[in-house]
């Protein structure tokens, strides 16, 4: 059985119950305070609890309005999903809890690829918003820094391109064959939302995906239609706020 305490639960002082089925996500609130923020790393779990079925709330938080417990015990960090007398920070260690104990037959389960395939994807995938985010915080824009960062992105889109119109393939999704959805395409569908509305916002579309990684825009076009990408994402104005607010500092 996975281990999941080492990280995120340590030996705190159990937390009251929530009750039956009682789950929450406290998530870093958007400029108003009170609606969902921007963060892609959200966006990933809350695509996990919607593909399982899993009844939460959310709570958008600011500094100022974070639990005291979420700050003493896990430092605020978020999103933390609290569930029952339980709580988990960081987005991978969250998705990898609702698929490890939310796998029966009365929950729809993400795919379990072959460990070949999913360390093939996930190479590849790891590469995306590190150059996303590099590229789109960069100002001036259009200096010669700037341009080598694009080409960057360009090198990692590349990559993804060639990994989705690789041999074998027949399905849309990022794993192996691409025939059923996974962790890692809950993963990398909020980066790509961030790339696509920042790249108009802040680098006049430099990086033309539709023309030069056509499969990497069917992709796209596939997730951003998915059920549980429509009903997790925030608005885009709410993405260009957080990167201004990246870009002026």
């Amino acid at each position: 059985m996975t281990d999941f305490s080492n990280k995120n639960m340590q030996t705190h002082q159990p937390l009251p119950d929530l009750g039956e089925g009682g789950m929450v996500l406290y998530v870093k609130a958007a400029e108003d305070g009170k609606s969902v923020g921007d963060c892609p790393f959200t966006q990933y779990v809350r695509m996990v609890l919607e593909e399982k079925g899993l009844d939460y709330d959310v709570r958008p938080c600011t500094a100022e309005t974070k639990p005291q417990w979420l700050i003493e015990l896990y430092e605020g960090k978020m999103p933390a999903l609290r569930h029952r007398r339980e709580c988990y920070t960081e987005s991978e260690v969250i998705a990898q809890y609702l698929e490890f104990f939310f796998s029966g037959d009365e929950y729809a389960s993400l795919a379990k690829p072959k460990k070949k395939d999913m360390s093939e994807a996930s190479e590849v995938v790891g590469k995306i918003f590190p150059a996303i985010a590099k590229y789109l915080k960069h100002t001036p824009d259009g200096d010669d820094e700037d341009d080598e960062l694009k080409n960057g992105l360009g090198e990692a889109l590349s990559l993804l391109e060639a990994h989705l119109t690789g041999e074998g393939r027949t399905g849309p999704f990022i794993v192996g064959d691409g025939e059923h959805i996974t962790l890692l395409d809950c993963n990398l569908a909020p980066k790509l939302y961030h790339m696509k509305v920042g790249m108009t916002a802040f680098k006049d579309n430099a990086v033309r995906v539709d023309d030069d990684f056509p499969a990497v825009a069917g992709y796209i076009n596939t997730m951003f239609n998915r059920e549980s990408f429509i009903k997790t994402k925030y608005p885009e104005e709410t993405i260009v706020w957080g990167w201004g607010n990246a870009r002026s500092k």
